[in-house]
């Protein structure tokens, strides 16, 4: 198993290894996880996003890590770290989180994204933190205003075809 990353109360957060891959396509293949992308990814997209992953772990320290429930053991989401383009003048550090839907509405992805922003700020001395969502996702919205993000600004992601608007949010160290 891969090295804990983070602890919370409730979760443990890792580097995802090829033996994640059939936990990764419950959210990744499951339609109504992934409404704010426009689709369910296919096989091979999961395991491009586990690769992708795997090299951001490698090439930057970070990506979206394994989200575990400590008492199950078992992977029930995904959230992290990873730089992103936003329109601004240079990539920003996002935190970005998906869960299973069997692991909703029980603010897991609350816990998790907290403590991915106090790993920005704590460990790797970000200054100011990001999390970028479709304008029509408002769960992970509410999950970044419990994160004490603010709307900053938005742009216009194209993905797949399709226009996608996208809210930048942000909380700066002084403002968590």
């Amino acid at each position: 198993m891969a090295e804990r990353v983070l602890e919370t109360g409730r979760l443990l957060l890792r580097e995802m290894t090829g033996g994640d891959f059939p936990a990764l396509c419950r959210m990744l293949r499951d339609p109504e996880v992934m409404y704010a992308y426009e689709h369910a990814f296919s096989e091979e997209e999961a395991r491009d996003w586990l690769r992708r992953q795997r090299d951001r772990y490698a090439r930057d320290g970070i990506g979206l890590w394994a989200v575990v429930e400590k008492c199950s053991g078992e992977m029930v989401g995904q959230c992290g770290l990873t730089w992103q383009d936003c329109g601004y003048p240079a990539p920003v550090l996002e935190v970005g989180y998906l869960l299973e839907r069997a692991a909703w509405h029980r603010g897991y992805a609350t816990e998790a994204a907290r403590a991915c922003r106090d790993y920005a700020f704590d460990r790797l001395g970000a200054g100011e933190v990001f999390s970028i969502i479709r304008d029509s996702n408002l769960p992970s919205q509410r999950v970044a205003r419990r994160n004490s993000m603010e709307v900053r600004g938005m742009f216009v992601k194209h993905y797949y075809g399709v226009e996608m608007p996208h809210l930048i949010f942000s909380v700066r160290r002084e403002d968590r």
